[in-house]
Parts: structure tokens; C-alpha cells; sequence
């Protein structure tokens, strides 16, 4: 299908959708629309200089042949099945022979289907997590005197005492009611249970919402739910001063009515840190205070919890390395009527979606447990390993040195080699098609000269009504400033085309890839991409980053509440001062 294109390195296969700017369900008019603009942009009688009227001639045949292509049914659906390849002469000799026009639409129909059941499952957001726990105490706390007497005695037990498998979908309903599925099984010693629940989830504003639960599991029986969310900040305070939120549930169960309430205001103490005070009241009532300070390179927690049943004291920090697998080092200390616990540990990226972890936890009365965990997408896998009762430094020594050689064993042999190949393949592709990547740079520094004078003209119409002023535009792959491999980002500056896609103070971008856009090109075919944009939105700077096939559109809503309220700001500006004209931007710039 054109629509997605299963191999990066078909640079021929060009996706008309893209090139256009539209949706994969744009409509007549809509297709008329950018075609028109297009063609204003690209006509070769609009440019005198014979090399620029050659460049704009090639461009607008290119638009033209997209346009005829997506306004024929015909063409349109044979290009949606079968790509650009499907409408040379002989993929039609094909489709004419073994089709009918009538099989063609239906093939249409149903991978359209397909499509859309895809995106509903990206829109149900499934999360996941499996929790396994091993009891290896015999490792550590075997005594020989049992041992000797049980059938084979010299090998320590090591078992699988308690399992935990939990999954959640959403649903969406309709923009602003969305229905949730989750459920539970756990099991412990010979001992099981488990739960499910359904949840309608109502947004009734950008303030609150409201959701109805239903339930059925061995603990609670089956139960009816109530709750409610409120976000009661004043307006144009959140993003900079404070914020409070406050919410209430009530539960119908056998066993009675369960209300509760909560509430939490938080503040900005600074450009990094913030202040939480929480309120609870209800089975766990509690009184929590935290102060989180989040830097590039570091992140601080401080927490203090009053509560019944639990009460404690809770400091942990975490340090950032600034290197492509975003490494990082953690520890924690919490104490309270539980006792105290010590944990540090390591986390790492190993693929583009998994992040592994490895935590070792010393506690009195706990003893000396392991966890591994694996995030790989929504899913969360665990695996607490329990080694000792008791505090024994061997299981301590056991548990820092054992994880981290197997790790260094199993990059070494089996990861380095792995993305070493991935590499050599990728480089090999990529000589492979050095034509037509020179033939797609080229293309898209023509467009980009072509477009030189619309920009201009833009650009002054959005100055004289503060509007979208993009400032800079990078599209490709970025790298952190400090990547211990060196590597250089791969980067093309795309500030003349998104500025010569804005209308009426806006920017659309469809769900597509944006190498295909007007004056785009890909720099590093076969790797993720992303798109980052600085500009300026009725006087005030912002920045977005965007992944190569999502969706965008700025400004954001809440940039045009802020614009209202800065017109309400200057036309009260002489009795309110000017402290409030900088508390409006501090505010804005947060968004």
C-alpha cells in the first residue's frame, strides 16, 4: 500500500497523500483546496529565470500527477492496494485482467477496514503488567541438618511462590465518553483470586469528568462506583503558580458503602521543582507531602506521608547519563512503622521500545530482594526475586554483581553483534540507493528556492496580525549534546516549507510521513525521525516535537485561551500594572 510504505528504502514508491498534505480520507475538496495552493506556488509561468521555470515545471507535474491520481476512483484505489508501481502500464495490464473495476473498490473497502481497525487499536491504548516472584531463600538461608534429611538435600529450592497478570483497553466512545476494560489474576502460595472492572469515562470540560465503575472479584464482591474530577485552579494559573485538584468516590459493595475524597494543590518553586501537598480520606486516609525537583541530568524526590496504616519518610534520587541508551543510576531510602528499606539500582534502553531495570532492595524485616523489570512498550514485566530473610552481605554482593555480569555477558555476545549486522545492512541499503536520495535532496532544494517569495509574503501577513511565525524547524535525527558514541545528528533545516504550509495563523500536518511534504527529504533513510519546531504565536516563543508519522497541528488550544486572556490583559494593562503582563508570560511559555 502507498499509504504505508512497508520498505523505507523504496524511494520511488512516493506517497501522493504527503505530497499533498491531506488525509489517507481527504475528500474532493479537500484535495481541490491544497492542489490549488500548490499550483499557485509551483506554475512555471511564475518564474522567469530558466533553471527556477525548469524546477517549478518538474514540481508541478509531480503535484498535477498526484491530484489526477486522487481525484479518479479508479486510480485512487489502485494506488491505495498496489502503490505507485500498480499504475505503470504494466500493473494496470494486471489489475485489468484480474479485476474488475467493481473487485477493485471492494479490495479498496476492505483494506480500508483493516486500516481503521489498526487505528482503533492504537486508540485502545492496552496496557499490561505480568509480576512473577521466585522465593530463593534456600540459596542464602538453607540450613544442612534439613537438608541432609530431605531427598535431595544438596541442591537448594528454588520456587515460584506468587504470580500477578493484570490487563487494561480503552475504548474510545465518542470524543468525550471513553469505556475501560481491565481485570486481574493473582495467585500466592496455593492461594488465588482475581478481579474485573468496566469503567465509562465522561470528559464533561477541560475542568473535570466523571466516570461510572462496575465490578465483580472474590474480594469485594460485586461493587457500583461513583467518582468525580475537578480541577478547581483559577484560570491562567496552572502552567506557572499552582494548581488544585479534587476529587470523590462513593462505592455500592456487600460490604457496604466505601466513600472517599481527595485532594491535591501543587506549586512551581522554581523552574524545576515542585511542591505536592495530597489529602486522602477514606480505607488508606493519609496527609502526603513531597517536593520533586527534575533537571536533564537529575531527578530528586522527598515525601512524608502521615497515614493509617502506613506512615513514613521517603528520599530517593536518581541521576541521568546523557548518552543514546539513556542510562540511569537510582536510590532510595524509606522508613516508617513498617520498618526501613534501602534500594539502588540501574536502568538502561536496549531497543528502541525496552527499557530493563535491575533494583536491589535491603530492608529490615524484608531481607534482600532482586527485581528485574522489563518495560517494552505498554507491557511491564517483573520479577522480584527473593534471596534472604535476613541481612546477610553475601546475598547483597549476590544480588549487585550477579545482574550486572550476566548483562555485560549478553550485550557482549548477543546485542553488539545483533545491532553490528543491523548496521552493515542498513549502510549497504543506504549505498544502494544513493541516487535516488541524491534525486530526493535535490528535488526538495528546488522546492525550497521556489517557495522563497510565498514565505515572504506569509511572513509579513502573520507579523501584522501577531500570528505563526515559525523561527526554526529541524527534521531528522537528533542527538543528545553530550552522546559518548559522537555521533552526528542527521538533521535538515525545514523552516521555509512548514512556514509556507501555514494559513490563517495555523499549521496542519496530516498523519503521514513528513519526508513527503513539499521541500522535505529524508537524511537518514531507515532510521526513527522526529521534527522539531521553535515559533513565535501572538508574541510568545514555543517548541514542539513531533514523531515522523504523527499527526500536528499548532498552536494548541490552550495557546489561543492564552492569546484571549493577553488581549484581556491589554486592555486592562493601565489600572492592573505591568506585574501582570509578566505573569502572563512566564504562564504562556510553560504551554
Amino acid at each position: 500500500m502507498a499509504a504505508s510504505v512497508d520498505d523505507d528504502f523504496d524511494l520511488n514508491n512516493q506517497d501522493y497523500y504527503s505530497l499533498l498534505n491531506v488525509r489517507k480520507e481527504a475528500t474532493l475538496e479537500e484535495l481541490k483546496a491544497s492542489y490549488r495552493r500548490l499550483c499557485m506556488l509551483y506554475h512555471p509561468d511564475k518564474h522567469r529565470d530558466p533553471e527556477l521555470k525548469r524546477q517549478a515545471e518538474q514540481l508541478f507535474n509531480q503535484v498535477h500527477q498526484a491530484y489526477e491520481v486522487l481525484t479518479d476512483a479508479h486510480s485512487r484505489a489502485i494506488y491505495d492496494i498496489f502503490g505507485k508501481k500498480g499504475l505503470e502500464v504494466e500493473g494496470w495490464e494486471v489489475v485489468e485482467r484480474k479485476r474488475t473495476p467493481a473487485e477493485i473498490r471492494d479490495e479498496y473497502e476492505r483494506l480500508q477496514r483493516e486500516r481503521e481497525e489498526r487505528r482503533l487499536q492504537q486508540r485502545t491504548n492496552p496496557k499490561g503488567t505480568i509480576s512473577v516472584g521466585v522465593d530463593a531463600t534456600d540459596l542464602f538461608d538453607r540450613y544442612d541438618e534439613d537438608f541432609e534429611e530431605m531427598p535431595g538435600g544438596g541442591f537448594p529450592h528454588i520456587e515460584i511462590n506468587k504470580m500477578h497478570i493484570s490487563q487494561s483497553i480503552e475504548a474510545p466512545l465518542t470524543n468525550s465518553d471513553t469505556a475501560v476494560l481491565s481485570g486481574s489474576l493473582s495467585t500466592h502460595n496455593g492461594n488465588g483470586g482475581g478481579n474485573i472492572n468496566m469503567t465509562v469515562r465522561r470528559v464533561t470540560s477541560a475542568k473535570g469528568w466523571g466516570e461510572v465503575e462496575l465490578g465483580a472479584g472474590d474480594i469485594l464482591g460485586p461493587l457500583i462506583g461513583l467518582k468525580v474530577f475537578r480541577n478547581v485552579t483559577p484560570p491562567f494559573c496552572i502552567t506557572y503558580f499552582l494548581f488544585n485538584q479534587l476529587s470523590c468516590g462513593l462505592q455500592f459493595s456487600p460490604r457496604g458503602l466505601r466513600p472517599s475524597c481527595s485532594m491535591m494543590t501543587a506549586r512551581h518553586l522554581d523552574q524545576n521543582t515542585m511542591g505536592y501537598l495530597q489529602w486522602r480520606w477514606g480505607p488508606n486516609s493519609a496527609m502526603t507531602t513531597s517536593l520533586v525537583r527534575d533537571t536533564k541530568s537529575s531527578h530528586f524526590t522527598l515525601a512524608l506521608q502521615l497515614g493509617v496504616p502506613h506512615s513514613y519518610l521517603m528520599m530517593s534520587y536518581q541521576y541521568k547519563f546523557q548518552d543514546e541508551d539513556q542510562t540511569k543510576v537510582k536510590g532510595s531510602v524509606k522508613t516508617g512503622w513498617f520498618g526501613t528499606v534501602v534500594e539502588y539500582g540501574a536502568e538502561r534502553k536496549i531497543s528502541r521500545h525496552s527499557v530493563l531495570s535491575a533494583t536491589v532492595s535491603v530492608g529490615v524485616p524484608q531481607g534482600v530482594t532482586l527485581k528485574i523489570k522489563l518495560a517494552r512498550a505498554s507491557q511491564t514485566y517483573l520479577f522480584p526475586v527473593h534471596l534472604t530473610d535476613q541481612l546477610l552481605p553475601s546475598a547483597v554482593f549476590y544480588a549487585t554483581v550477579g545482574p550486572l555480569l550476566v548483562y555485560m555477558a549478553v550485550h557482549r555476545l548477543i546485542i553488539i553483534p545483533y545491532t553490528r549486522a543491523q548496521k552493515q545492512e542498513l549502510e549497504l541499503q543506504r549505498k544502494s540507493s544513493a541516487t535516488d536520495i541524491a534525486k530526493k535532496k535535490q528535488e526538495a532544494e528546488s522546492a525550497v528556492l521556489l517557495m522563497q517569495e510565498s514565505v515572504r509574503r506569509i511572513i509579513e501577513a502573520e507579523e501584522s496580525k501577531m500570528g505563526l511565525i515559525i523561527l526554526n524547524a529541524w527534521y531528522g535525527k537528533f542527538v543528545s549534546d553530550t552522546s559518548q558514541k559522537q555521533e552526528k545528528a542527521k538533521v535538515i533545516d525545514v523552516t521555509v516549507p512548514l512556514q509556507c504550509l501555514v494559513k490563517d495563523s495555523k499549521l496542519i500536518l496530516t498523519e503521514a510521513s513528513k519526508a513527503g511534504l513539499p521541500g522535505f527529504y529524508d537524511p537518514c533513510v531507515g532510521e526513527e525521525k522526529s521534527l522539531k519546531l521553535l515559533y513565535q504565536f501572538r508574541g510568545v516563543m514555543h517548541q514542539v516535537i513531533s514523531a515522523d508519522t504523527d499527526p500536528l497541528r499548532i498552536p494548541k488550544q490552550c495557546e489561543y485561551a492564552a492569546t484571549l486572556y493577553y488581549y484581556y490583559i491589554m486592555a486592562k494593562a493601565p489600572m492592573v500594572g505591568p506585574s501582570l503582563n509578566i505573569f502572563f508570560c512566564l504562564s504562556s511559555s510553560q504551554n
